[in-house]
C-alpha cells in the first residue's frame, strides 16, 4: 500500500461519522460525554440526550468550541412523551439518524437485603425499559433511511462480576445484554447492527461518589482504598472514559458492519468471556 492509500484510508477512518446524526443518551459527564466528543471529532453530527439540562449543554458547548457539531435536548429515556419528540426531532434532521448510543443510566448503592420495589423499578425502568423502546424508535427511523446502528452500554456486572452498585444494577446490565442479542437478530435483515459495551471499573464522578462511600463505611482512607479497589485489576489500571469511548466508537462505526449481538468488555480483564 503506498502512501497517498494509507493517508486516504486514514482519514476516512478519522471521519467515519461525515453526514449522520448520532443521538448519545446520558451525554452530559462521564463515559456519555466522552463518547459524544469523539463520535463529534470523527465528522458525526451529535444530539446529546441528557435529563441534566445544564450538563447536557455544556457537553455540546465544548463540542461545538472544538469545531464539532452538536445540540443538546432535555430528555430522561424513562419518559416515553420525552423519547417521541426525541425520534421526531431526529427525523425532521438533515442528516440521516445512523447512530444511538444507549449510555443513560441510573444506579445506587445497596447491600442484596437493602434493594427495595422502589429501587428495583426506578433502576429498570430507566436501564432496561427505557433502553428498549428507545431502541424499538430508533430502529424504525434507521429503517426507513438505509439503517445503521446502535451501542448499548450494559456493564460486566451484567455478566456476573461482583463489584455492582447493586443488584438491581446487575439484574438491568444484564437485561441489556440479552436484549441486546435479541435486537440485533430481530434487525438484522433491516441493515441495523445492535452491540454493547461492557465497561469494568471506570473513573467517572459516579464511580468516585461510591467509592467514597465505601471508603467511609469500612473507615478506610479513600486513596488507599481507591488503590486497594484497583488492584483487582489484571492490567493495574482503571478505565478512563475514554478507553470506553473507543471501544463504542468501533462498534458504531461502519467498520463494524459485519459484528453484531455481541457484548464487548472493556475492564482490563476483570471478566473473560
Amino acid at each position: 500500500m503506498d502512501e497517498t492509500t494509507e493517508r486516504a484510508e486514514a482519514d476516512a477512518a478519522d471521519h467515519c461519522f461525515r453526514g449522520e446524526l448520532a443521538i448519545v443518551t446520558g451525554a452530559g459527564a462521564g463515559i456519555g460525554r466522552s463518547v459524544a466528543k469523539l463520535l463529534a471529532a470523527r465528522g458525526a453530527k451529535v444530539l446529546i440526550a441528557e435529563r441534566d439540562a445544564v450538563s447536557g449543554a455544556d457537553a455540546a458547548s465544548e463540542i461545538r468550541e472544538a469545531g464539532g457539531i452538536a445540540e443538546s435536548l432535555q430528555v430522561a429515556v424513562g419518559d416515553a412523551d420525552a423519547v417521541h419528540e426525541m425520534i421526531g426531532w431526529a427525523e425532521a434532521s438533515e442528516e440521516p439518524l445512523r447512530v444511538l448510543v444507549n449510555n443513560a443510566a441510573v444506579t445506587r448503592s445497596s447491600q442484596f437485603f437493602e434493594v427495595s420495589g422502589e429501587e428495583w423499578d426506578t433502576i429498570l425502568d430507566v436501564n432496561s425499559k427505557g433502553l428498549f423502546f428507545l431502541m424499538q424508535a430508533a430502529a424504525a427511523t434507521m429503517t426507513n433511511r438505509g439503517g445503521g446502528r446502535i451501542v448499548n452500554i450494559a456493564s460486566i456486572a451484567g455478566k456476573g462480576w461482583g463489584g455492582s452498585s447493586s443488584a438491581a444494577s446487575a439484574g438491568s446490565k444484564g437485561a441489556v445484554i440479552a436484549l441486546t442479542r435479541y435486537a440485533a437478530l430481530a434487525l438484522a435483515g433491516e441493515g441495523v447492527n445492535v452491540n454493547c459495551v461492557c465497561p469494568g471499573i471506570t473513573q467517572t464522578d459516579v464511580l468516585e461518589r461510591l467509592l467514597r462511600e465505601r471508603a467511609a463505611d469500612a473507615g478506610v482512607e479513600f486513596d488507599r482504598y481507591v488503590s486497594d479497589y484497583a488492584a483487582q485489576i489484571p492490567v493495574g489500571r482503571m478505565n478512563q472514559p475514554e478507553d470506553v469511548a473507543e471501544a463504542v466508537a468501533f462498534l458504531a462505526s461502519p467498520r463494524a458492519r459485519n459484528i453484531t449481538g455481541q457484548s464487548l468488555n472493556v475492564d482490563g480483564g476483570l471478566v473473560l468471556d
